[in-house]
């Protein structure tokens, strides 16, 4: 680490971890709404696609000026590699930060015992304090063996000091007593799991020690890292006006777009498509004509929420194989122009 960041000590750090669309960025922005005015409060946030859209959403409504710090690692789980992408990302945010509290959102398909482990390296001992990870899960999933035959959902659980069964208000008893007997199963009946909606996890629960052993033993981590572009935040977008990537793994596609500023979209012919895209999860901030909107897509529903600004527009889709999303091009919702007008075709 730089000389800066070196002199940070004792950071108090949380992994909020869960599988796609359970809401960790929902919690997050939650938990922010906590934070002590006083405090300086850091997120280090990883998505698997390339086109990084979370920090988008989160800045939309939070600031530096309000003591909260933002960095993400796109491109897949941010513990491979060597952890270069994580260590370079997490260094750089101490460093501006210097926060009293750093959360850590891994990608859904991500691998939390991997980068606790990173956390746990000797160069972070005095500087970061590891406390309680988070696991958000969905309870309805456990009914879906595409959830509970997968290691990256099941590793979640069992990394957990705290389960939190997320979107309580779409399910019942019955879905509640099944996590609470997955949990028993998996680690053992004296981890708590609280039930919440809408991400409200109650910021007490994110003191205390981290269960696991600092010291993890390796564990199986294959999963391919396809991807057409590296760095592709940090292009210059072409006169085209967007930039197009596409990412693979954990039997999982992806694809985003980054848009140039200048492009404003069609705000109703954006909800309109955005309501019907087939996909296993959906993030995006978009400007258009009625203002700045960001989108969260899930099994459950599309929200919109209205942010204060965004640098540029950036979508990033989650799919199976042989969804529509791979020949749709967003660009036909630009306002006054289109994508089949200009004659533009990613």
């Amino acid at each position: 680490m730089n000389s800066e960041s070196s002199k940070i000590q004792a950071v108090p750090v949380n992994i909020i971890t869960g599988f796609l669309g359970v809401g960790k960025t929902t919690a997050i922005t939650q938990l922010l709404k906590h934070k002590p005015a006083d405090e300086r409060w850091a997120v280090l946030v990883n998505e698997f696609g390339e086109i990084g859209v979370d920090g988008s959403l989160l800045q939309g409504n939070h600031g530096e000026e309000a003591g909260i710090f933002i960095r993400e690692v796109p491109g897949g789980c941010m513990c491979c590699s060597a952890g270069l992408p994580m260590h370079i990302a997490l260094n750089q945010l101490l460093a501006r930060a210097k926060p009293h509290r750093l959360l850590i959102e891994p990608t859904g398909l991500g691998h939390p015992f991997e980068v606790l482990e990173e956390l746990s390296a000797e160069h972070y001992k005095s500087v970061l304090d590891i406390q309680k990870t988070i696991t958000l899960v969905d309870a309805r999933k456990l009914q879906d063996n595409r959830y509970t035959d997968h290691a990256t959902f099941n590793q979640q659980i069992e990394i957990a000091d705290v389960v939190i069964g997320n979107k309580v208000d779409l399910y019942g008893d019955e879905e509640q007593n099944v996590l609470e007997r997955y949990v028993a199963e998996r680690i053992n009946d004296a981890i708590p799991v609280v039930f919440v909606e809408q991400g409200k996890i109650n910021p007490d629960l994110l003191s205390g020690p981290c269960r696991v052993v600092v010291e993890i033993e390796q564990h199986g981590h294959k999963h391919s890292h396809d991807s057409d572009s590296v760095g592709v935040n940090d292009l210059e977008i072409p006169e085209c006006g967007y930039l197009k990537v596409r990412n693979s793994g954990e039997g999982f596609e992806s694809v985003g777009w980054r848009f140039s500023p200048e492009k404003v979209f069609d705000h109703n012919a954006l909800y309109d498509w955005l309501s019907g895209v087939d996909a296993e999860r959906l993030k995006a901030v978009f400007i258009t004509n009625n203002g700045v909107f960001g989108y969260n897509l899930t099994s459950d529903a599309l929200s919109e929420v209205s942010l204060d600004e965004c640098a540029e527009s950036k979508i990033e889709i989650l799919y199976r194989k042989g969804s529509s999303v791979e020949d749709f091009n967003p660009l036909e919702l630009e306002l006054g122009v289109g994508a089949k007008a200009s004659g533009l075709n990613p």
